[in-house]
């Protein structure tokens, strides 16, 4: 995934409306009208986070008679889990090792 599109990406992330529309999809296809019940904003105002998380991968739209359901789609989410692994890696080692070292203290006080 090229730095350009992992950007679009985080940035479709960074909002929290977008971050509740995905796991809301992620119970199953929605339409905008279900997708903007739990919002006190308008359906043009949701209708612009949606494009938003379209234009970034992150959703899909199709079209049946009237209509227009939203469903997850999950490779961006992946290339961006996929980016961010090394890091989780790094802060596993890291907090293990302080768990680790937070023992041997505590065992080094109960000897004494």
């Amino acid at each position: 995934m090229s730095a350009d599109r992992l950007s679009v990406t985080f940035a479709a992330l960074a909002d929290p409306t977008r971050r509740a529309i995905l796991a809301r999809l992620c119970q199953g296809e929605a339409s905008v009208t279900e997708l903007a019940q739990p919002f006190e904003m308008s359906l043009p105002a949701i209708s612009k986070h949606l494009k938003v998380l379209e234009r970034a991968g992150l959703i899909s739209r199709s079209r049946e008679a009237q209509w227009r359901p939203c469903q997850l789609e999950t490779e961006a989410l992946k290339n961006a889990a996929d980016w961010l692994e090394p890091y989780r890696q790094l802060w596993e080692d890291r907090l293990n090792r302080l768990d680790d070292y937070l023992q041997e203290l505590q065992t080094k006080e109960q000897k004494t």
